[in-house]
């Protein structure tokens, strides 16, 4: 029989077995399968299923595939794994003769293409499927079977039976390697794995088992043919290993898995050091399969697949520095890249008193210059020269202008300079400075700073032209060893001593290297510390990765600690998004949110309305009334920068800038509202009226307005309904009243509605009447003079004139929270409220009032003040020290001199007509409403029925960022609000530039 006659019977078959068993007609492909045989099979419907025909053997193994399919669809049906389709009995298994007996299942199909195939892989490919694994492997906790407990030479777990196959890999170099990693599992691996977690795992998350969607992200697993009981940490190492062929950076890849694993079902510190030799152990049994299977069957080429990527992949990683590699895994997953290193930092901190100079200065405390040696510093072409008298001739240059006894290179700087394969590792260059250099004339002697011994002595002059390393060890009293490192030395020096000498604190072992024995660099000391030396010993680098700074960081922790400069001898590395967005999440909390998560900004300068971000691109800021008089304004910034060059102290000594700025605050209110308290945030500035409200009332209850939000600290979420009301709030609480929000666009009472603030404003003397019934009084009714997180919502006329009323009739008091719309924003007036015509018992003051530095005020009557002055001393630790004080007449100088509050009504009057103008041409503003630049451009799908048109303003605000580089945020309950809130310099180019843009991107908006 030929070939080709062979498969159609075989396909004929196959058709007849899906008929006759699950009443299934369709189209029949073959799948690659290395002891089964797999078809994707298609039905007349498009219905895709998979048909796997079980080779003979364990019926164990089968039953318990069957099994775990069954016990996840009850435990994680949810997760992407094919599940079991019975045939017209029941059965979830039939005979078949197809190549001899099999088991025929029929599964669902999963969508998407192998991962091998797929163009689409990448970083998100890895994190999906380290979660997917980490879920899975969590739903298979309490799975056990028969047929995992088997004895499976795929476990690598048991690698070490694998030495007797060694003599199956015919080519040498391989056969050694391979050796190696085995001898090294039985000898150390197995002993720290024997105390890891075992349970039932996949153990095959190989590049033909995993799908991927058209974003690259994991959309299925398959096969679950090598599961096996084993130590969990095992199904890291193996999608490890299948993962990384062809990344260009493998050890990052196994990192990315194993973190994603880790946050899906956390491992143990001695899983994530265990899983780097785990994947080469992984390499090395495939090896050793393979070569014993194609020599039984060398016709299978299945077998052959992948074993070309095994033997490259697995060089790359023997070139990795193993310890390196760990520590990036280790680190990626949130435990300490070097476990040691922070008690080594604490007892370096701990004990700094008493180490003595590593050089001795003619002064007890030197002056010390730092010197730019990065590429882009002044002096980066001398640097790079390598020339050894004009280097030394522009470093004694430097210090004599400076006045100083030497010269220092920064620990954290980026060497660029530096060139040659030297500075290379495998996936990116080294690059920043991992100690200090200190520049003094050749000879200088070098003493220990504290007792050690020697432990390398590395002199290589023909490979690196460096000159002599020395590294001196220390132990500290809690047992960590660690190291002192001493580049660039004298040859002559060093070569007196020998390893295990011991050196005394204060010792003077070694001195300064002469230019010429050290590449013609000018005579220096490179000194590091350095908690782990790699396994490098005297080779120990100097130099560490940029995008590793964390782990390098920890390798070689900053030595300025060790010298006690009066300067700073470090600088922070800069370091990409993805992984300040990690750091924030892990050390900051996720609680925090981030501008445009999906895509967020990296802003590292502002300048008068535009931020600047770490590429240099310019984007126009529309929601920060915090930096109210421009990013960075210069007449801001010099008043901070003199008062701190002077005195910065708290408030109870006297001082004449706190007096003067609160005579000029105070000035800027009507009568009575004449006493300032100073304080740190609007929170708190909040959160003191609350105090002095009851203070003068003796009540205690609140009335707010709907939507409001006031203030972070407890006091104020209590009064704050847009989160006690929302997402993770705990609801309205007892002391407090909240009353109707004035919407005249979507409320009860709307545009046009002459009594419509009368009639808002019934509902605070509902409130009202509602605590009298129960026997209380409103202490404070809070509001602001435009409603922010309500949808930057105008207020209707007389509506806190009437509001005001009610509550001063039961005894409350009135709080105006101008704390975002202060300041003259509002174009007309300094201050919100007073477009109503009010005047407020107490008006709180925040964001605006200090351009951006952290300062707060209360102003009130000098009643309420007395009354809060009842024997407990009220004292704030920074509010209105002299520096904020500075500050805040700055602020106020340059509203004053730069006529901001005219310029935010000229130009917020031309922001409204522009959009309300674009409204006659897009149907999806339905309101355009504000005062000065204070505005809210409400977005709705339908003018008649007012439906809430929030993706459409997501869309919005994305494009204006993508396109146009225009920073935009939402608001209001809908989400639907556009709101503007721009620096006060915002001017007549910037409103047309968004206008243009706005236009645009409403044009562009998809149709629904």
């Amino acid at each position: 029989m030929s070939g080709a006659s062979g498969r159609q019977d075989e396909m004929a078959a196959i058709g007849s077995l899906l008929a006759e068993r699950y009443g299934i007609a369709g189209t029949i492909t073959p799948l690659p399968g290395e002891h089964d045989l797999n078809y994707r099979v298609e039905a007349a419907d498009g219905t895709r299923y998979l048909l796997k025909l079980h080779a003979p053997g364990d019926a164990d193994e089968l039953a318990m595939q069957v099994a775990v399919l069954d016990h996840l669809a009850k435990a994680a049906p949810d997760l992407p794994v094919s599940r079991a389709l019975p045939d017209r009995s029941g059965a979830q298994s039939a005979p078949a003769e197809i190549r001899g007996p099999r088991t025929a299942r029929l599964l669902t199909w999963l969508p998407g293409d192998v991962w091998s195939r797929s163009s689409v892989r990448g970083p998100a490919s890895v994190e999906t499927l380290g979660r997917l694994l980490g879920q899975l492997d969590r739903s298979l906790e309490g799975f056990a079977h028969a047929g995992a407990r088997r004895l499976y030479a795929w476990d690598i777990g048991r690698a070490g039976m694998h030495l007797e196959n060694l003599r199956f890999i015919e080519d040498a170099e391989k056969q050694a390697a391979v050796r190696a990693i085995l001898e090294r599992f039985t000898a150390e691996v197995l002993s720290r794995l024997e105390a890891c977690p075992r349970q039932v795992i996949h153990n095959d998350a190989n590049d033909y088992n995993v799908l991927l969607d058209a974003s690259g992200r994991v959309s299925g697993l398959l096969d679950f043919g090598d599961m096996v009981e084993t130590f969990r940490v095992v199904e890291i190492a193996v999608a490890g290993a299948y993962a990384l062929i062809g990344t260009p950076d493998p050890v990052e890849t196994i990192a990315r898995l194993a973190a994603a694993y880790h946050a899906a079902n956390p491992i143990s510190e001695a899983e994530a050091g265990l899983v780097f030799d785990l994947v080469r152990t992984r390499y090395a049994v495939s090896m050793c399969m393979a070569a014993r299977q194609i020599r039984d069957n060398p016709e299978n080429t299945y077998l052959l697949v992948s074993q070309e990527d095994v033997w490259r992949e697995l060089q790359r990683l023997q070139a990795e520095n193993p310890a390196l590699a760990v520590a990036r895994i280790r680190d990626a997953c949130g435990f300490a890249p070097v476990p040691q290193a922070a008690r080594i930092e604490r007892w370096l901190e701990r004990n700094a008193h008493d180490f003595s100079p590593v050089i001795r200065p003619q002064t007890a405390r030197p002056k010390v210059l730092a010197l730019d040696l990065t590429a882009s510093g002044p002096d980066a072409a001398a640097w790079a020269s390598l020339d050894a008298d004009g280097a030394e001739r522009l470093i004694e240059a430097r210090v004599a202008e400076a006045g100083a006894d030497f010269a220092i290179g920064l620990y954290g700087e980026d060497r660029a300079v530096y060139k040659g394969d030297a500075f290379d590792m495998p996936g990116a260059r080294r690059t920043v400075h991992l100690g200090v250099d200190l520049f003094a004339p050749a000879g200088e002697p070098v003493h220990a700073p504290f007792a050690g011994k020697v432990a390398f002595i590395h002199d290589d002059a023909v490979a690196c032209g460096f000159g002599p390393t020395v590294l001196l060890e220390h132990r500290t009293d809690t047992g960590d060893v660690f190291w002192t490192l001493y580049g660039h030395l004298s040859r002559r020096g060093v070569q007196k001593l020998s390893i295990g000498q011991k050196v005394a604190r204060g010792e003077a072992f070694a001195a300064f290297g002469a230019a010429e024995e050290n590449g013609n660099w000018s005579p220096h000391l490179h000194f590091q510390v350095v908690t782990d030396h790699l396994g490098l010993e005297g080779r120990m680098h100097g130099v560490g990765v940029r995008d590793h700074w964390q782990v390098w960081r920890a390798v070689s922790p900053d030595p300025s600690v060790v010298f006690g400069f009066d300067m700073p001898a470090s600088v922070t590395v800069a370091r990409d998004k993805d992984f300040l967005v990690r750091e924030r999440h892990r050390r900051i909390g996720r609680s925090l949110s981030i501008a445009y998560s999906a895509e967020p900004l990296k802003i590292v300068g502002g300048e008068g309305t535009y931020l600047i971000d770490d590429e240099g691109n310019r984007w126009l800021d529309m929601v920060n009334n915090v930096c109210h008089v421009g990013h960075c304004h210069p007449r801001v910034v010099k008043a901070a920068q003199a008062q701190m060059g002077k005195l910065n102290t708290n408030s109870r000594y006297l001082h004449d800038t706190l007096v003067e700025y609160s005579r000029r605050l105070a000035a800027l209110f009507p009568d009575p509202l004449n006493v300032c308290f100073f304080v740190n945030s609007g929170s708190e500035a909040n959160d003191l009226a609350i105090r002095l409200a009851r203070a003068y009332t003796g009540n205690r209850d609140i009335v707010t307005v709907d939507h409001a939000y006031h203030g972070h600290l407890s006091s104020l979420i209590d009064v704050s309904p847009y989160k006690f009301a929302g997402r993770g709030g705990e609801g309205r609480p007892a002391h407090v009243r909240v009353a109707e929000m004035p919407d005249l666009y979507r409320g009860r009472f709307r545009y046009g509605d002459a009594d419509a603030g009368r009639n808002y404003a019934e509902d605070v003397r509902r409130q009202v009447e509602a605590l009298a019934a129960e026997g209380r009084r409103p202490a404070l009714f809070f509001s602001e003079g435009i409603l922010g997180t309500g949808g930057q919502l105008t207020l209707p006329e007389n509506y806190l004139k009437e509001a005001y009323a009610h509550v001063r009739a039961a005894g409350g008091l009135c709080l105006a929270d101008e704390v975002q719309v202060g300041f003259g924003r509002v174009g007309s007036h300094m201050w919100a409220h007073e477009i109503q015509g009010v005047v407020p018992d107490i008006v709180t003051l925040g964001k605006p009032i200090g351009n951006g530095h952290p300062m707060a005020a209360v102003v009130t009557t000098e009643a309420v003040a007395a009354a809060f002055a009842n024997g407990m001393e009220y004292f704030n630790t920074f509010g209105g020290n002299p520096v904020s004080a500075e500050i805040g007449l700055a602020v106020l100088d340059v509203i004053r001199d730069e006529r901001l509050m005219h310029h935010c009504k000229v130009t917020g009057d031309r922001l409204m007509a522009g959009a309300r103008a674009l409204a006659t041409r897009h149907e999806i503003i339905g309101d355009v409403r504000g005062h000065g630049l204070f505005n809210g451009i409400e977005l709705v799908r339908d003018r008649a029925t007012l439906e809430p048109a929030a993706e459409e303003l997501d869309f919005v605000i994305v494009e204006m960022k993508r396109k146009h580089r225009i920073l935009l945020s939402s608001e209001g309950p809908h989400h639907n609000v556009l709101k503007v809130k721009p620096p006060a310099p915002f001017g007549a180019a910037e409103c047309d530039r968004f206008l243009a843009a706005l236009d645009e991107t409403l044009a562009a908006l998809p149709r629904r």
